[in-house]
């Protein structure tokens, strides 16, 4: 019996150590740095990752992921409670607001759906934190490697819908983007508030379009 109650008492205290160690973010930023790793990109997408820096910002159910380069920068602003939110582009005087609703949502990210992980045993330290690797697979069985922590945890982990299944938050991974492989690795994690006023839409100032508008153009619609 006095041998149970210390078991108990250990499982107990191993249990609280690991919730300790854990911190949810439910408000804060990440910033990552981009680097090419292969392919033969075209002089634009060259000078686009040339430098570019990326970040993700978090607020309860808003989010607000921006993609800073050299060319310009694109922010994703979305309300994940309403459903609803905006891509603004803006390229030299080019600037377009590009409205979403939760079907268009659903649509930027259906690559993503039905996307697994494979979990290896590799470790390294990202950003401050122990990193765990997984090879993530997507239903068109194109591959790429993930670090991600299980030390941080998004309280809303549906602002990335690639990772939304990892027990984790990711902190590096790897993007294809126009036939180039792009590296994303976080170097700074941080808890500070952000302001209401990262997730406004501007009212002014931009060019407005539809998401189906903005695929029909893309397409050469």
């Amino acid at each position: 019996m006095h041998a149970r109650k210390i078991l108990a008492a250990s499982l107990l205290t191993a249990a609280s150590l690991t919730t300790y160690a854990q911190r949810i973010l439910s408000e804060g930023t990440i910033l990552f740095e981009i680097t090419v790793q292969t392919g033969k990109p075209d002089p634009q997408l060259a000078d686009m990752f040339d430098g570019a820096k990326a970040s993700i910002q978090l607020r309860g159910g808003l989010s607000r992921s921006e993609l800073l380069s050299a060319l310009g920068s694109t922010v994703t602003i979305y309300d994940h409670r309403a459903g609803s939110g905006v891509v603004l582009r803006e390229f030299g005087p080019q600037k377009l607001l590009i409205r979403m609703d939760m079907a268009d949502w659903a649509d930027k990210n259906r690559r993503y759906e039905g996307i697994r992980f494979n979990y290896g045993s590799d470790t390294k330290v990202v950003a401050g934190y122990p990193c765990e690797r997984a090879e993530a697979v997507l239903s068109d069985s194109s591959r790429f490697t993930v670090w991600f922590t299980r030390k941080l945890v998004a309280e809303n982990a549906s602002f990335d819908p690639q990772f939304s299944q990892l027990p984790g938050t990711a902190l590096e991974y790897e993007s294809t983007v126009g036939g180039i492989r792009v590296r994303y690795s976080a170097v700074s994690v941080s808890f500070d508030p952000v302001p209401i006023s990262r997730f406004e839409v501007p009212t002014s100032g931009y060019r407005e379009m539809s998401y189906r508008e903005s695929q029909l153009k893309k397409g050469g619609g």
